[in-house]
């Protein structure tokens, strides 16, 4: 096992968001996290990832536990947290952003060809890498965010909500490239609201509903996206 999260429990003051949760990630899985907003989804991502303390409970990643380690020990282990909301530094060229995901030294000898397999997989941000990262449309600046996390070769790769906000077509554009990483071997998290993205990406589905996990499912064939669109939006009369 890679992953594993154990009776967790984090949040804000005295106030739990996340709440005896518990979840696990093998080797190469690709697993989805879904459920309505405010109910601890972006809390978790940030908790595993040493943002946020932990009230209770325990974080594993390779056999090892990273309970309250810091941040940047976290990723230099290969957990990399792709962040909602495109957080890049937007005076710095997209070349000089992607070069700040490549910061860890075991990237040192596969800079140059970690720069390849991202702009392989965005030949967008190639086109554009001595652009300001300002500069770039929402799509390309969530392109960028996702190719950051990539220079710093991940073992497991967490995006927190990559299609929010994005129009239909760039949507499709993302998701085709989220699979071609989930394709290269890489074991991901993906939290997103489109629940047909994560269909398309993931085997295994985790529903998350006031701070914990409500429901677990391998055969995502079966999840009913009627259901999930009641559940998100109320029922239609």
């Amino acid at each position: 096992m890679l992953f594993q999260v154990e009776n967790l429990s984090s949040g804000y003051g005295k106030i739990d968001v996340v709440r005896s949760l518990s979840l696990h990630v093998d080797v190469g899985e690709h697993v989805g996290l879904f459920g309505p907003n405010g109910h601890g989804k972006t809390t978790l991502l940030r908790t595993v990832s040493g943002l946020i303390p932990v009230n209770s409970g325990r974080v594993a990643f390779r056999g090892e536990d990273i309970t309250g380690l810091d941040p940047r020990k976290i990723v230099e282990l290969g957990l990399i947290h792709v962040p909602q909301g495109n957080q890049l530094f937007p005076e710095m060229t997209v070349q000089e952003n992607l070069t700040l995901g490549a910061y860890v030294s075991r990237t040192d000898k596969s800079k140059a060809s970690n720069f390849e397999k991202v702009f392989t997989l965005f030949p967008r941000l190639k086109e554009r890498r001595s652009q300001r990262a300002q500069t770039l449309s929402g799509g390309e600046r969530q392109m960028l965010s996702i190719g950051v996390g990539l220079m710093g070769m991940p073992e497991l790769l967490i995006l927190d909500e990559p299609s929010v906000g994005l129009a239909p077509l760039i949507k499709e554009e993302l998701a085709r490239a989220i699979s071609e990483i989930a394709s290269s071997g890489v074991t991901m998290i993906v939290v997103d609201q489109d629940v047909e993205l994560l269909l398309g990406i993931c085997e295994r589905l985790y529903l998350i509903e006031k701070g914990t996990v409500s429901l677990e499912t391998t055969d995502v064939s079966q999840v009913d996206q009627a259901e999930i669109l009641e559940m998100y939006f109320g029922k239609v009369s």
